[in-house]
């Protein structure tokens, strides 16, 4: 069977792909050539693309790595969330242990009717080691969100051993009762008392016309409150 050879020219053919952009009129590109048309339209299909990237495709971007930037941390976040679920039956169990030791100290506080009885009962534990009060002399009531703060001024004389009796008394009295600022001067010789200074604060409960007098100047206290 005999073969033929075809012999292409280029220099033919790129003369002809040239002469189709020769006087080509701009305001007739419907009657352009087909090498023309195609051309084209990459110029503008590649325009498009380009024009997209910078005003959608860019800020997209932008958008997707700063979400990226947040995947460490939500990843983070998750881990100790799920830890929680994990361990919430314990976690609950624990929380019940909290309330039942705050309600434990609740009842520490006396309320406004049990202070009397209480300044008694400090009173009544220094009497008891045989001390003197040259001072006992409770202060100006300090008002918190949920709870009074009484200062008690104190100055006792009398034996070592019956002071740091009485601190143990007072430090183990059904109510709760600190001291601070303890000072404790030597007499003048050695057969004289001792004689401690000290501030006493107990605390007590505040009843519910208290605790929404407290709220409403908390409130005028705020800024923009009227």
């Amino acid at each position: 069977m005999a073969t033929k050879n075809v012999n292409v020219d280029l220099n033919s053919v790129f003369e002809g792909a040239v002469s189709q952009f020769r006087g080509l009129n701009p305001n007739e590109p419907g009657q352009w050539p087909v090498l023309p048309k195609l051309f084209t339209w990459s110029l503008l299909a590649v325009a498009v693309v380009v024009v997209g990237w910078f005003l959608l495709l860019s800020s997209a971007n932008d958008d997707l790595e700063a979400e990226r930037g947040k995947e460490p941390t939500l990843k983070t976040d998750y881990r100790a969330k799920l830890s929680q679920a994990v361990n919430l039956p314990e976690l609950r169990k624990q929380k019940l242990q909290v309330e039942e030791y705050v309600t434990q100290l609740e009842k520490q506080l006396p309320g406004k009717a049990e202070m009397d009885a209480l300044l008694s009962d400090i009173n009544t534990a220094g009497l008891g080691r045989g001390l003197q009060f040259e001072l006992f002399k409770p202060g100006q009531v300090v008002v918190k969100d949920y709870y009074a703060e009484l200062p008690i001024s104190i100055k006792v004389t009398g034996r070592y051993h019956d002071i740091g009796a009485f601190a143990a008394d007072v430090s183990n009295l059904s109510r709760i009762v600190t001291l601070h600022n303890m000072s404790i001067v030597a007499g003048k010789d050695q057969s004289s008392p001792l004689t401690m200074e000290a501030t006493a604060r107990t605390y007590r409960y505040l009843d519910q016309s208290e605790i929404e007098s407290v709220r409403k100047a908390n409130d005028k206290s705020k800024p923009g409150a009227k």
